[in-house]
């Protein structure tokens, strides 16, 4: 019950103070410039990097990126940029 009305209170202050949805919800956000740069803010970690695949784990569920000849340009404690080829962006749900 008590998470239910934290997300009702969250949902009115996002309508109603017009903050982003992300910053209020905790959901990551994802820029991406055309197949060859991604930036994701608001992740909890790296879970799994390779060339060609790369894990994060969000508070709800995770985030898996496939392409190839993947970089990590940058990482910080919560947010990421990884350039490569990018073939598809899956959000999985727990």
């Amino acid at each position: 019950m008590a998470k239910k009305w934290g997300q009702l209170i969250r949902n009115w202050v996002t309508k109603n103070m017009e903050l982003p949805q992300d910053v209020m919800m905790d959901l990551p956000r994802i820029t991406m410039v055309g197949q060859i740069h991604i930036y994701i803010e608001n992740h909890r970690g790296l879970l799994t990097f390779s060339d060609r695949e790369i894990r994060l784990l969000l508070k709800q569920g995770q985030l898996l990126v496939k392409g190839k000849a993947f970089v990590i340009k940058t990482i910080l404690p919560e947010e990421i940029l990884l350039e490569g080829k990018i073939d598809q962006v899956i959000y999985i749900n727990d």
